[in-house]
């Protein structure tokens, strides 16, 4: 089989990690990916890709196109591509009401199939026939690595307790100012807050080994992959209840739920990080089949209907 990624290609390092991991994923089962990736950002810049798009597949076959973000699925809907699968990412979600309106008639007009993230994200953007598929962790990226050597490599001081914040800080939606003063409210000297963005995936994965709490506030999420990272790390996480993470964490011991509210997820994080002991997060993402493989076998039964409809 062979299938066309359409994507963002607008972030630093280009395509998102987030979808050329689900593409490697796939690469492992047999299925031949290629990618498009859009330049240009808002309605207008994504309009422009259009034409573009419609030129490339006049000159390469695909089986299927699976697009990732709804402007994505919009523009290559628009373009002639068919059969036609969209990922709605998190930020979908939170869309102008117009654009909400436009994603329900594509999703249920045009799209051969829709995936979302989370049951939140199908109840907001108020769609029914969707597929509610999280993305997976690829365990082959996140060797286990000794913390004291993995502290070494980002140079974190092993005498500190160190918290990352895995976002780029001036991002509204990550909501950066609860989680710097969260951390300031412990008053506490010892306690160094590091903000992890625009970095290649593999030094993420270090920090994520290296630190002894990872902090997630964000105001809007679909299935943050950054948590589930960090629980393949076996990192201990004081997140918000944002998107998936409820499900996520529920039985992982050493990650707690917090409020919005700064003195509750002070208190949180104060209290993991007395914590002696990393977590099971391993253990409970391979439970939960939210592994790359599991995950990438779910995303084959999808195109396999799609193609049979």
């Amino acid at each position: 089989m062979k299938v066309l990624f359409v994507s963002s290609g607008n972030s630093k390092n280009g395509i998102s990690s987030i979808v050329k991991a689900q593409g490697d994923s796939l690469y492992k089962k047999g299925i031949s990916i290629e990618y498009f990736t859009i330049q240009g950002k808002g309605i207008s810049g994504y309009f422009k890709n259009i034409f573009i798009l419609h030129s490339y597949l006049k000159k390469h076959h695909f089986d299927l196109i699976h697009a990732h973000y709804s402007l994505s699925g919009i523009c290559a809907a628009l373009s002639g591509a068919r059969p036609l699968v969209v990922s709605l990412m998190g930020s979908d979600v939170h869309q102008s009401k117009i654009l909400a309106l436009i994603i329900r008639f594509f999703s249920k007009y045009v799209w051969k199939s829709t995936i979302v993230k989370s049951e939140e994200m199908k109840k907001k953007l108020g769609l029914k026939n969707v597929y509610i598929v999280p993305n997976g962790v690829d365990f082959e990226k996140f060797e286990p690595i000794e913390k004291e050597i993995a502290q070494k490599k980002v140079n974190f001081n092993p005498k500190k307790k160190n918290v990352i914040f895995v976002a780029n800080p001036s991002r509204i939606e990550k909501n950066y100012s609860l989680a710097f003063n969260a951390v300031n409210l412990l008053n506490d000297n010892n306690v160094i807050l590091h903000t992890v963005y625009d970095l290649p995936h593999a030094e993420i994965v270090n920090y994520m080994y290296a630190a002894d709490v990872l902090l997630l506030t964000s105001l809007w999420e679909g299935s943050p992959n950054v948590i589930k990272e960090a629980m393949v790390c076996n990192c201990p996480i004081v997140t918000v209840p944002v998107g998936d993470v409820k499900d996520v964490i529920r039985n992982t011991s050493g990650c707690f739920i917090s409020s919005y509210d700064t003195k509750d997820l002070s208190e949180k994080l104060g209290k993991s990080l007395t914590l002696s002991n990393r977590t099971n997060g391993r253990n409970s993402i391979i439970e939960m089949g939210l592994d790359a493989k599991t995950v990438a076998a779910n995303i084959l039964n999808i195109y396999s209907k799609a193609l049979s409809e």
